[in-house]
């Protein structure tokens, strides 16, 4: 098993750095001067990895992790776990322990997590893209399905009906009262063509449907899923004009820029007025006055996996209780990516699917080096600076990799022993 050890030093305010060691034989150096105020034993003794969850993480996921190697508890009662694996848990910095070397995310959205600080605390954090898409968009594909057909309400009344034991006397006479649509031949819009927005084009344009998208930040990969027939629009206002259904797949990001209420009084106006919006994106997407007050004038639907307290009662309004991922192969895929990320980054120092990281990885080290990782400040100098590091101590450098984020710039250093 890999032994790994962590330091924190500041040279200066602007060569704060961030320094992880790798190496099939003990190092010491001195460990943590970054500001944490807990303390923490055992996390550098030779041994197991240590990973703390929180929520219920699939078994099957956990599985991933090498028994001989890992060692996976709630709760480690010294602080000396070194990665946290959690799903909708809202993350305290207070419950991240100095020991932390990483952080994973089982899903897509990283809301709960205090990504920033992180980054300053240098602790890359994590998450799973793609591994819940199939069952967010067998969701929406039944969002359809409950936007187009009165189907609960339907079932309601049957109910009533059988409380009155007036079922079959009614049901013929009644059945106009839930009249639909078919969705063959009708317009679906896709706002943001990731994974889940290209895998619910593929599936509408297979029962029939015309597919108009808008993503500004549509990848190559992507692109490369949709269908041929989907016509690519220049903005949410235009997508939505002549669109039967809107299905939201963009991710929700706040302060300025952001898409926080993005949908809001300017884009509804531009849909037609029995228009049904498709939520299971994020809630705070929908700005919730707007919405009411296109229910109110038309007979426009709106079907979302999320809460709202204004909504909640509305006739043309279904809220579901945040159900897109909770499926027992989404949690079980979402597990094993953050397992194996993780695990690649304890073992090797890879970064592969980080929200805060540039991706990095180097091949295998040689036998007799040590690797380490260092992220800093991504300002000039910093790399020449570690290489002085090195060369002051007589250290010689085998193979290094150099990449940056934003602020953040990140080191990959096999060295000789």
């Amino acid at each position: 098993m890999l032994a790994t050890s962590l330091r924190r030093t500041a040279t200066t305010a602007a060569r704060q750095t961030t320094t992880r060691c790798f190496a099939s034989a003990p190092v010491d150096f001195e460990h943590f001067s970054s500001g944490w105020e807990k303390i923490s034993s055992g996390y550098e003794a030779e041994g197991k990895f240590h990973i703390e969850t929180f929520n219920k993480i699939s078994p099957k996921g956990l599985a991933r992790f090498p028994s001989k190697n890992y060692e996976i508890k709630e709760d480690w009662e010294n602080n000396n776990a070194h990665a946290i694996l959690l799903r909708s848990h809202k993350l305290q910095e207070s419950e991240v322990d100095v020991s932390i070397r990483a952080i994973a995310r089982c899903g897509a959205g990283t809301n709960n997590v205090p990504v920033a600080r992180m980054s300053e605390l240098g602790i890359p954090v994590f998450n799973t893209p793609g591994a819940n898409a199939n069952a967010v968009k067998e969701l929406v594909l039944c969002g359809l399905f409950l936007g187009s057909r009165r189907l609960i309400a339907g079932i309601n009344h049957m109910k009533q009906l059988g409380e009155q034991g007036l079922q079959k006397e009614r049901v013929e006479k009644d059945k106009s009262m839930f009249g639909g649509r078919e969705i063959a031949g009708k317009t679906l819009a896709i706002i943001g063509m990731g994974h889940i927005g290209a895998a619910t084009a593929r599936e509408a344009s297979a029962l029939g449907m015309k597919t108009v998208g808008y993503d500004p930040a549509l990848s190559i990969e992507s692109a490369l899923k949709l269908p041929r027939e989907i016509s690519i629009a220049d903005s949410i206002s235009s997508a939505v004009a002549e669109a039967d259904y809107i299905s939201l797949n963009i991710p929700y990001i706040k302060g300025e820029g952001g898409t926080h209420g993005i949908i809001g009084k300017d884009v509804l106006s531009h849909m037609k007025n029995d228009a049904v919006v498709l939520n299971f994106a994020r809630g705070e997407l929908v700005d919730s006055e707007a919405m009411k007050e296109f229910l109110d004038k038309g007979d426009g639907r709106y079907i979302s996996d999320f809460p709202d307290d204004l909504l909640w009662n509305h006739n043309n309004a279904i809220l579901l209780p945040h159900l897109g991922a909770s499926t027992e192969e989404a949690e079980e895929t979402a597990a094993a990516m953050a397992a194996d990320t993780i695990q690649a980054y304890l073992e090797h120092g890879t970064i592969k699917n980080s929200v805060n990281f540039p991706a990095a990885a180097l091949p295998e080290r040689k036998e007799g080096s040590i690797r380490v990782t260092v992220a800093t400040q991504n300002v000039p100098g910093m790399l020449a600076y570690i290489s002085e590091v090195f060369a002051k101590h007589g250290i010689n450098i085998l193979q290094q990799i150099n990449t940056s984020r934003g602020d953040l710039a990140y080191n990959v250093i096999d060295v000789e022993l």
